[in-house]
């Protein structure tokens, strides 16, 4: 399986397109004619310069409004593809993308449009070029991929073939199975997008919305399938038009077009009876259990704070490292690392963000089958030297520049607490009753979010919800669910568009640090938070006007919101029955904070009509620029 992917993709000139392309692991490139008319250099020197880059110029384009033209258009038409056959040759490729004309003098008629490229398909033999004919969603008399191969048929020419585009396809909303009958030496390339499904006009949406396959909503794995199933065994190609693109890293778009074809062509060999084994043979996605730990990375008095917080919401200090700085603290299934530590990871995730969650631990069924996926799918992997009596326990890169550490119950990782934690003096405390990890939220930048759930998406057994808007005084923070189908991992990605939302001014204040909160599950909430006060919890205060209007919006009784204000408690209900309660710790550090939850019913949000009230008591109590975060 050959990779590619158009430039346009990519932000930059064709210098830096080209080593981020690269750099991510693609075979080759399609070259847009303004990325080749902008650089200033020669066809000849611009072909050799893509491949000093280990990379082939699989696809030429685009040649608009060929097919169909009265003269003395049409004669122009072939005079225009003269000189681009000629720059062709000059660039070492031998593929040009010809789309359906927009033309408004084109004719339309099957057979006529057909007649122009059976003479092309002759020019082009004539210089050992190939045409492929895509149909373009908007196209004048051609926009479904079977009038498109119609004309390639009666054509009948061995230089004229079919390209096939994902988008043009998935987004008439065609069914992609009719491609399944089309010979697969007579389609020439494949080009994929994928998009959210948005209801707008059909080259605005192109033009400005497409994403990676994974990213949107179109089935573009039974796209792929079908493609597949024809036998085709050319390049799969990314053409992805997007505005957050354009503006991004070059490096950062490049990887995530490389992932996602990996995670496509992996789903399409697993549910495509009979496709050529040629594709690379990785791991399944990772079935995962949970949440094993999370470490804080802290100095010794930031950790004496949250020895204090974790205590109050039950803790208890349940071991020490046989030989470094670092502690577990545990409640039910919770383990929470706090780590001290002057050398390694940790210290150094301190010095560029303070305090801040540095480490989540993932049971998974097999961490070694999941590091291998991970890097097949371009994560970068992480080691640091291990001491005497310490286990190397599989981890990766994750967001925001933490990592994941991945622990299985089949090896000794999963005896890591007793192998490399002495018990702490003094036994277990009184619980408050919290069980588990409920959910992790990253907070990461706006432009991040594809990147960060096509990572967690390609690598495990989880599914996306939809995006939900999240209002914050200083403006809109837009949130995603990332859940697996037991509940076992759930992680919310929520992208601040601007420095002055809450979880954005913790993005500026952290430098980058990615987990801002973690929640805790609860089975009776009431009970828990009465035993938490016990040992000294403040919950983050809500105003009465909260309680009012939840009262009158959810037509709740007066006995049960009195309960909710006493211990300011947050309420939700999901119209099937279901209902959800929060309460908040007050935030430490730059802004990360602790939500116990309780579900009840079946309920699978997490509270988003509380959201902006949170956020505004959150915004009360942050300390102002100068002031200590703890």
């Amino acid at each position: 399986m050959k990779t590619s992917i158009a430039t346009v993709c990519i932000a930059g000139d064709l210098r830096e397109k080209l080593a981020a392309i690269a750099a991510a692991g693609f075979d080759g490139i399609e070259i847009f004619e303004q990325d080749f008319i902008t650089f200033d250099a020669s066809p000849r020197e611009v072909g050799a310069m893509v491949r000093d880059h280990g990379l082939e110029i699989s696809l030429f384009q685009p040649f608009r409004d060929f097919e169909g033209l009265p003269e003395p258009e049409r004669g122009r038409a072939f005079d225009r593809m003269e000189r681009k056959f000629d720059l062709m040759q000059e660039l070492g490729t031998d593929l040009v993308l010809v789309c359906s004309s927009v033309h408004p003098k084109a004719l339309g008629g099957i057979d006529r449009m057909a007649a122009d490229f059976s003479e092309l398909g002759e020019r082009a033999a004539a210089r050992g070029l190939r045409v492929g004919y895509e149909a373009l969603a908007w196209g004048r008399h051609v926009w479904d991929h079977r009038d498109a191969w119609e004309v390639v048929r009666r054509a009948n020419h061995d230089n004229i073939g079919l390209i096939v585009d994902s988008f043009h396809t998935l987004g008439r909303k065609l069914s992609p199975e009719s491609i399944r009958s089309i010979p697969g030496d007579k389609i020439f390339f494949v080009q994929l997008a994928d998009a959210p499904l948005i209801e707008m006009d059909l080259l605005y949406w192109s033009r400005h919305f497409r994403n990676m396959p994974g990213e949107g909503d179109l089935d573009v794995t039974g796209f792929m399938r079908a493609v597949a199933a024809t036998g085709y065994d050319g390049p799969i190609s990314l053409e992805v038009f997007n505005d957050q693109f354009r503006g991004g890293s070059p490096k950062a778009i490049a990887q995530d077009g490389h992932r996602s074809l990996i995670y496509l062509m992996d789903q399409v060999k697993r549910s495509e009876p009979g496709l050529a084994q040629s594709l690379p043979d990785i791991p399944a996605r990772v079935a995962t259990e949970g949440v094993a730990f999370v470490e804080f990375a802290a100095s010794e008095t930031e950790a004496e704070s949250l020895r204090k917080l974790l205590g109050s919401l039950g803790f208890h200090r349940a071991g020490k490292h046989i030989s470094k700085q670092v502690e577990v603290w545990q409640q039910g299934e919770i383990r929470i690392v706090l780590n001290t530590e002057q050398e390694g990871f940790a210290h150094t995730a301190h010095i560029a963000h303070g305090l801040n969650i540095c480490d989540v631990g993932l049971t998974v069924e097999s961490a070694e089958a999941t590091v291998t996926r991970a890097r097949a799918l371009g994560a970068t992997p992480f080691s640091q030297p291990v001491g005497p009596g310490e286990l190397e326990i599989p981890a990766i890169r994750g967001v925001g520049s933490g990592l994941l550490h991945f622990i299985d119950r089949s090896s000794d990782l999963g005896k890591v607490w007793e192998i490399e934690f002495q018990p702490a003096p003094g036994g277990a405390a009184h619980e408050a009753g919290l069980t588990r990890i409920d959910h992790i939220g990253q907070t990461m930048n706006y432009e991040e979010m594809l990147t960060w759930s096509l990572f967690y998406l390609s690598l495990f057994e989880v599914e996306k919800q939809a995006t939900v808007d999240v209002v914050d005084p200083g403006g809109l923070v837009r949130s995603q669910a990332i859940e697996s189908p037991d509940g076992g991992l759930r992680v919310t990605l929520n992208g601040a568009e601007t420095h002055r939302t809450f979880a954005g001014r913790f993005i500026a204040d952290s430098f980058g640090s990615s987990v801002q909160h973690v929640a805790f599950a609860t089975d009776d909430i009431f009970a828990c938070v009465s035993e938490m006060r016990l040992c000294g919890f403040q919950p983050l205060p809500m105003p009465e006007n909260y309680y009012d209007d939840l009262a009158a919006r959810l037509s709740l009784s007066p006995g049960f919101t009195e309960r909710l204000k006493a211990e300011h408690i947050l309420y939700d209900e999901d119209g099937k029955g279901g209902s959800f309660f929060q309460v908040y710790s007050r935030s430490v550090g730059d802004g990360i904070f602790i939500e116990i939850c309780q579900r009840k019913n079946g309920y699978a949000g997490y509270g988003a009509p509380n959201a902006p009230f949170r956020i505004a008591a959150q915004r009360r109590l942050a300390p102002q620029p100068g002031m200590p975060r703890l």
